[in-house]
């Protein structure tokens, strides 16, 4: 009975095209590019951050692209592992379709090919004389062939081939790419994907303590594979960790707990971390007693139960914190306790506000070298007042790495919601050989942080600078400070024009414009008083006057203090003009407020990664298998040759996978050694086309 070939007048039977579709090497290959093009997609973008990460790096409009598509997590990505199953699906069809005929062509000899058919191969030679037999199965024997010989009417026909198992590598090449889907499917977490899909398990998008996130946002012990992260402060235990899923997270409860010991790092010179470790306690989740112990470097994890812990990163773990809390209405300061990574009520100027603590991070190391000119010098835009002082406030353009020493981060809060952050350092900065105590405040997250330098006297305090600016900006002390800066400019002769009344008012006048608002203040002042062409040269004479009246309010401040007024040598003259600066600078600030780090007692925190991954076994299995397949199909060569004695003639003919100037050389030589008489009618290999093989059929056919 006969089998009516598949046309399109008569089309094979769904089923059966499909099997075809998934089974074809052009499916698999499409299947193989897409997930290509994935690969490299989760390659260059760093995968499994936070959204609100992506939503700032790239922006809103392509993040609305890129989040449909699931490129933020490609790699556990619905559509990712789809194709991952259908690859797995394609290439086993494939095993299954093809393997067989190569097992039949791996164990068969072919030692019924007729003689027609050994002078169709590209390389054959026909030579009068029977070879003797005994040489040829020598020779085979010697040249590493397997062989079987079969006589059958008058005509001795030995079959021999060596090589053969070439073309396992196919089969392990294709059998390499299914475990690998296997296992990627095993470590893509496809039950948390289907049980997400059918609306068993929801992200938790919510800010709340670990343990009271709901059920259908927890994951027990016996989730088949994760990755995620916690972090423990020392002396402390974790038991679950948490996996960032877009828009929430998961918590993924351990089968043990964790206890952070004491953590260590060790620095280089410059102030870069050099190595951190981690001991930690492994304990029973439920009894609490301790299962082992050990420590956790970088590169050097500890897998327990199947889940290898991770040296992932280190930071701050709740530590005391010390401030001095200046009051910017009237200069005094008084101290205040509080908590890195915790929050504590505050009033301000009679308002509530809510005090958020961050990190305190002990070691900061910065390009000292060009910093921004935004950055360093001012908290708001530079106006001609500020140019005029900028010889103060100037940092040299060099390479300059240097460690900042120990900063706090943390947010002032007010009623309504909004938040002013800082960024205050404990240690006092060197800029030109001058100390100052440097703070940073923005009032967005997107933002850099503005800086403001204020200037420290010969102890290396603030106090000195807190006294003059209370004194330059209290209205009741600008007219005596008026008439001391008129006094000095008539005794010097600097304005013998104008009468000294009129400059001790001009001059208090200029106090109460810069007491309104610094430099931006004086600015505005003049854009709406001073005639344009004029601004430039009024504004040279407004600072003149206030830098002699900052003069005036340092002497008044020591006076009112109880102190030696300082004589005023380039120094304390610097130490001004600073003043002026970040007095100016200070009505940007936020709350009338600075929080002045004091003191710490650092407690440390160790950040760890744990995962499970059944499947890197699976791929690892996957590799070798891969690594043999191709070991196989480019190393190894299968040769198959025939010797044929019928009527005082022998025929020797040879094939091979691979046609190349070594298999030219092969059957010279073995052409030489079979013939009886290889001098006579040897005939050299025919030409043929590369790669093209003529037909060779099982069953003989007659001579």
């Amino acid at each position: 009975m006969t089998t009516k070939k598949p046309s399109r007048h008569h089309p094979a039977p769904f089923g059966r095209a499909l099997f075809e579709l998934f089974s074809s090497m052009r499916f698999a290959i499409s299947l193989l590019t897409v997930l290509s093009i994935a690969s490299v997609i989760g390659t260059v973008l760093k995968q499994n951050e936070p959204y609100v990460n992506y939503r700032f790096e790239f922006g809103d409009f392509w993040f609305r692209i890129f989040e449909p598509l699931g490129l933020f997590d490609v790699y556990h990505a619905s559509w990712f592992l789809l194709l991952l199953a259908f690859l797995m699906l394609s290439t086993a069809l494939c095993i299954w379709r093809h393997v067989p005929g190569m097992l039949r062509d791996i164990r068969g000899w072919r030692e019924k090919a007729g003689r027609n058919s050994l002078r169709l191969m590209a390389h054959h030679a026909e030579t009068d004389g029977e070879a003797d037999r005994d040489a040829v199965l020598a020779h085979l024997t010697q040249s590493g062939f397997r062989f079987r010989a079969r006589e059958h009417d008058g005509v001795w026909q030995v079959a021999a081939k060596r090589g053969a198992w070439q073309k396992l590598g196919y089969l392990f090449a294709h059998a390499a790419i299914v475990v690998i889907c296997v296992g990627g499917l095993l470590d893509g977490n496809l039950p948390l994907k289907l049980m997400e899909l059918a609306g068993y398990k929801t992200p938790e998008t919510r800010d709340m303590p670990q343990g009271q996130v709901p059920a259908q946002s927890r994951l027990s012990d016996g989730n088949l594979s994760f990755r995620g992260n916690v972090t423990v402060p020392e002396r402390a235990a974790a038991d679950v960790i948490f996996l960032n899923a877009g828009n929430g997270y998961f918590v993924q409860e351990l089968p043990f707990a964790i206890r952070l010991k004491a953590f260590h790092v060790d620095y280089y010179s410059t102030g870069q971390p050099k190595r951190f470790a981690s001991d930690i306690d492994i304990l029973d989740r439920r009894t609490g007693k301790l299962r082992q112990s050990g420590t956790i470097e970088v590169n050097k994890p500890m897998t327990v139960d199947g889940v290898a812990i991770y040296q992932a990163s280190f930071g701050d773990g709740g530590s005391p914190l010390s401030f001095a809390r200046w009051d910017l209405g009237n200069g005094s300061a008084t101290p205040l306790e509080a908590r890195s990574q915790a929050s504590s009520a505050l009033t301000i100027a009679g308002r509530p506000y809510k005090l958020e603590t961050g990190d305190l991070r002990v070691f900061n190391i910065e390009n000292m070298g060009k910093p921004p000119a935004d950055s360093t010098q001012s908290a708001v835009s530079v106006n001609r007042f500020e140019q005029a002082l900028s010889q103060a406030a100037s940092v040299k353009g060099e390479h300059n790495l240097r460690n900042l020493g120990p900063s706090v981060q943390f947010k002032l809060r007010d009623a309504t919601g909004q938040a002013v952050e800082y960024l205050n350092y404990l240690a006092p900065q060197q800029f030109d050989d001058h100390l100052y105590l440097v703070t940073g405040m923005r009032r967005e997250v997107a933002q850099p942080f503005a800086f403001i330098r204020m200037p420290l006297d010969s102890e290396g305090k603030v106090d000195t600078f807190m006294r003059v600016r209370r004194t330059l900006l209290d209205p009741q002390q600008h007219p005596a400070i008026a008439k001391a800066t008129a006094d000095a400019a008539f005794r010097d002769g600097a304005f013998s024009a104008t009468s000294q009344a009129q400059f001790a008012e001009v001059a208090r006048s200029v106090l109460a414009q810069f007491g309104n608002g610094g430099f931006p203040a004086l600015e505005r002042f003049l854009d709406g008083k001073v005639p344009a062409d004029q601004r430039q040269t009024v504004a040279q004479t407004y600072l003149k006057i206030l830098q002699g009246a900052a003069v005036e309010a340092f002497a008044q401040a020591q006076r009112q203090a109880g102190l030696a007024p300082l004589p005023m040598n380039e120094a304390n003259y610097r130490f001004l003009m600073d003043s002026l600066v970040a007095t100016s600078n200070l009505f940007d600030y936020g709350p009338a407020v600075y929080l002045q780090p004091t003191g710490f007692t650092q407690v440390q925190a160790s950040g760890f990664q744990l995962t499970r991954s059944p499947g890197k076994t699976v791929v690892y299995i996957g590799s070798i298998l891969l690594v043999l397949g191709i070991f196989c199909m480019f190393y190894i060569r299968e040769e198959r040759l025939w010797v044929r004695l019928e009527a005082g003639r022998t025929l020797v003919a040879m094939t091979s996978n691979r046609r190349n100037a070594d298999l030219d050389h092969a059957f010279a030589a073995h052409r030489a050694a079979l013939l009886p008489n290889s001098a006579h009618s040897a005939a050299p290999p025919q030409p043929a086309q590369r790669g093209a093989q003529p037909h060779q059929p099982e069953h003989g056919e007659s001579a």
